[in-house]
């Protein structure tokens, strides 16, 4: 490897940090040519060399109509280890390998390929090179994304090669590679072509521009032809020469190559007899061994491989159209036990629409979605759609193929087919499911009050033509964006107005979510009153979801934890990580539950899903949760890190329901900083229509901070002008935000000849669960005690505020508390740091999974992480809280929150 020492250098130390048992993965991109295979074949060397078991695999464009096909292929050296894996792991890969007729989720295959990798890693540090990422089929390329970010504990490797860089989190470190510089690239040439004239050098030198590929091929295409070279693109150059290359060997070769280049995975006597019936007579293997000889391909076994892609697609696109429609006609002749690979020789070997072959690619489709292969289907799909005349219909086939896209998470296949879908042609009901598949593949922050009233009417017409089902999703999207776009008074009455239109079951769960959403002011209370008679299976995510953050929009945050905690548990159960994320937005209520560990634990877990599975507004959500959390426990560094990272998010500025919890935390900082005007400045902003900060419904939840700083600033008038609404608002939404910002701030901002009546009536009106805000109360209690001079009165609420922080682990209160009560001349020493601090929010879930009887394998499953991942966290775990073993740990986290609830977010559902 010439002029790669510096990228020699970074693989060679991950791969010896692998072997002390601290794996990664890279992304290695950049152009056609410009050396990833060669440095993959390079590190493969140095692995081997260093005791390392390599695995492989390659991305073909014609296996991307095989869900899974990368993914079996690399793991062909450990599959041995398949039956000794668990039953439910067995099962996924049997789901995935075809041995099913059903296709379990993706992620619970990628647990199994985990838990695989995992136990031979244990007994000999893995390479897995996987090398042209973006032809990978989308099923392999989610496993291997998800594998991929959990290697850090395990002694495996992952290092990808790829022509682009991915804007998607594929792997944690990220490796561009250049082409050569100037003296590298001479090195190169001259090692490889010493004779070279110089003219005829120094034009190499230059059209090669510094691309290690061209500066060994372009000689062997030169020499002997004069020193004369056109001006194609760099990589229209390099076909061209490995095309002109194939001139020199037999018919019989040729034909091989271009069955080859179309079927680059069949094997060997598959070749052989295809090309055999192209030719018209055998085809041996002495045309391999031609092949080998003119340095056009390499065995690997029995199998020839393309020495590089780009030979591949020189070979296929320098054939006449005749001969490449004759051997996809011939292949797809021999292919009667593999159907998709058949229909797709056939497509490709059509000119102009074949009616007949779009329905059975259709059928194809039907059949495959209908086993769970949902992968298998959007190609067959993408084909089927090119082979109708009719405009509407083929528009129908694209819409359906990116529902299916985007229910697999593959947005780069939902934006190609949105691209070529006809949206002149839509129907009502084709309209509606193609604003759903946008909203979930895209979600665009730009004019959101038309895009709401868009979406209405598309839901609307859906109704009209009867597609209930598909009407009340995009009903449902567009009410919930009412809430995070905060949307105006306008839309917000037309989403609620269209779906009384509709007549629907007061009761239902979506209906109950809808009207929450969209006009809490006006439906809260009744949607409030029929909560309370709602019983839901605890197995349903998707209506304890509904019913959870229908909830949790309009404060009332109790109901929020019931049913969220439950909806995470069934999404837990199932694999399904998008939606489990979703369900971890309960880390938001339980902050004003007062529950700040399981919301760091939780909303730590939840942003970890969510960036793995591209739920970004959810992203916004749970980063600007976990940023609260910090700066309420006292770690003001990472909450200010937390928050930056949010604001500089590309959804971030058109989404107010995360811009007003920004607000709150900076906001909170600058006053536990002592900063009590620039507190107050930046939480009022919040309150401000016309502040970017502002959001209708959420902006309560920042009442008693705006309460705290106004006492703080000396604004405590101007802090009741903005909070003038806020009593007529609360009779029209009686949900336990509204009630506690109402006596929390009724109390703190009241004059003193009342402030005592006060404090007494909102204590009693607080709800019972919301005891961080009880003790905010208690502690403000105190202060106002001491400032009337009553020293011994204020000494019980600002005990109760001290034990109650304490408990929660909400430190800037605690010390405040504490500074007030040594004020009234009893002394409070400074709360000890306890040892479970020392642990990360993963380490934290991972000490009361294990105090509770679960085995490491039971952990892993639950937490999507491998059992060896969990045995190396219980290992740094136990030092820290002082015990030796598993069995003394329950006793050890219930010295630190015997008070503290464990969550039942762990918990099966009922």
């Amino acid at each position: 490897m010439i002029g790669r020492d510096k990228e020699l250098s970074l693989l060679r130390g991950l791969l010896a940090d692998t072997a002390a048992g601290r794996g990664s993965a890279l992304l290695v991109h950049g152009a056609a040519g410009v050396g990833k295979s060669a440095l993959l074949r390079a590190v493969a060397a140095d692995a081997v060399e260093g005791g390392f078991k390599v695995l492989r695999t390659s991305g073909v464009e014609p296996e991307q109509w095989l869900p899974f096909a990368a993914l079996q292929l690399l793991l062909q050296p450990v599959a041995r280890g398949i039956e000794d894996l668990s039953d439910p792991h067995r099962l996924a890969l049997g789901g995935a390998f075809g041995a099913r007729d059903t296709e379990p989720e993706i992620y619970q295959v990628g647990l199994a390929v985990l838990e695989l990798l995992a136990d031979a890693a244990n007994r000999q540090p893995l390479l897995l090179l996987v090398d042209d990422v973006q032809w990978i089929d989308s099923s392999s390329r989610d496993v291997l994304k998800f594998v991929a970010r959990r290697t850090r504990d395990l002694a495996i490797q992952v290092i990808g090669a790829a022509r682009v860089q991915y804007s998607e989190s594929y792997v944690l470190l990220d490796l561009p590679l250049e082409p050569l510089g100037p003296t590298a690239a001479a090195e190169l040439l001259d090692v490889g072509a010493p004779d070279l004239p110089s003219p005829l050098r120094e034009l190499i030198l230059e059209r090669a521009a510094g691309f290690p590929l061209a500066l060994v091929e372009l000689p062997k295409a030169v020499q002997g032809a004069g020193a004369q070279m056109d001006d194609l693109p760099l990589t229209q150059r390099l076909e061209d020469a490995f095309s002109a290359r194939t001139d020199s060997v037999s018919l019989e070769c040729r034909t091989l190559l271009l069955v080859l280049a179309i079927e680059p995975a069949a094997p060997l006597n598959l070749l052989l007899d295809v090309s055999s019936r192209l030719f018209g007579s055998a085809v041996t293997v002495d045309a391999v061994q031609e092949a080998v000889d003119a340095d056009l391909v390499t065995l690997v076994g029995y199998t020839p491989e393309f020495r590089h892609p780009l030979m591949r697609t020189a070979i296929y696109t320098h054939a006449t159209l005749a001969d490449r429609l004759a051997a996809h006609r011939a292949l797809a002749s021999v292919m009667d036990d593999t159907p998709e690979r058949q229909l797709a020789h056939e497509a490709a070997a059509t000119i102009g629409p074949d009616e007949e072959l779009a329905a059975r690619l259709e059928s194809f489709a039907d059949a495959a979605q209908a086993r769970g292969k949902v992968a298998a289907a959007v190609p067959a799909l993408r084909q089927a759609a090119g082979l109708v005349v009719d405009a509407q219909r083929r528009t129908g086939i694209l819409v359906r193929a990116a529902e299916l896209s985007s229910e697999i998470n593959d947005r780069v296949s939902v934006q190609m087919l949105l691209d070529r879908t006809d949206m002149s042609v839509l129907g009502p009901v084709e309209r509606a499911r193609l604003m759903v598949v946008c909203d979930s593949s895209a979600s665009g922050t730009d004019e959101p009050q038309q895009r709401i009233q868009d979406m209405v009417t598309a839901a609307a017409g859906a109704f009209g033509e009867g597609a209930g089902d598909v009407a009340q999703d995009l009903l449902w999207r567009a009410s919930a964006r009412c809430f995070f776009q905060d949307g105006d008074a306008q839309v917000r009455a037309r989403t609620a107005a269209e779906l009384d239109r509709w007549n629907p079951d007061p009761d239902a769960p979506h209906v109950l979510a809808v009207r929450a959403y969209s006009e809490p002011y006006r439906h809260g209370a009744d949607v409030i009153a029929r909560l309370d008679g709602i019983g839901a299976d605890r197995h349903d995510g998707r209506i304890l979801h509904f019913l959870g953050s229908g909830a949790m929009v309009i404060g009332e945050m109790s109901r929020a934890a019931q049913y969220l905690a439950p909806a995470a548990a069934a999404w837990r159960s199932q694999g399904r990580l998008g939606l489990l994320a979703r369900s971890l937005a309960v880390s938001w209520p339980q902050v004003y539950l007062g529950q700040l560990e399981r919301a760091r634990e939780e909303s730590a877990e939840g942003l970890a899903l969510a960036e793995e599975t591209g739920e970004w507004i959810v992203w916004l959500g749970l980063k600007a949760t976990a940023g609260l959390v910090a700066a309420l426990r006292g770690e003001t560094g990472q909450a200010a890190r937390m928050i930056r990272e949010l604001r500089t998010h590309g959804l971030f500025p058109g989404m107010p329901f995360a811009t007003v919890m920004a607000q709150q935390t900076d906001g909170l900082l600058a006053l536990f900083d002592g900063r009590a005007t620039e507190a107050y400045d930046l939480l009022s902003r919040a309150f401000d229509p016309d502040d970017p900060h502002y959001h209708s419904v959420s902006r309560w939840l920042l009442a008693p901070d705006l309460a705290d700083a106004a006492v703080a600033a000396g604004t405590v008038r101007q802090a009741r002008e903005l909070l003038a609404d806020l009593p007529e608002l609360t009779g029209r939404l009686p949900s336990e935000m509204m009630v506690v910002a109402h006596a929390y701030t009724d109390a703190v901002l009241a004059p003193d000849d009342t402030a005592e009546e006060r404090y007494a009536a909102a204590l009693t009106t607080l709800p019972a669960d919301w005891t961080l805000s009880r003790a905010r109360l208690h502690l403000h209690q105190g202060r106002w005690l001491r400032r009337q001079r009553r020293n011994v009165d204020a000494r019980q609420p600002l005990r109760l505020a001290r034990d109650e922080f304490d408990r929660v682990g909400a430190q800037p209160w605690a010390e405040m508390a504490r500074e007030q009560l040594r004020a009234t001349g009893e002394s409070s020493g400074r709360r000890r740091a306890n040892s479970g601090e020392q642990l990360s929010a993963q380490e934290m879930q991972i000490a009361v999974l294990a105090s509770q009887g679960l085995s490491n394998r039971e952990i892993g499953q639950r937490l999507f992480i491998s059992h060896r991942t969990v045995g190396a966290h219980l290992y740094r775990i136990y030092p820290r809280l002082g015990v030796t073993g598993r069995g003394k740990l329950a006793a050890a986290l219930a010295a630190l929150h015997d008070e503290q609830p464990t969550s039942d977010v762990f918990s099966a559902p009922e």
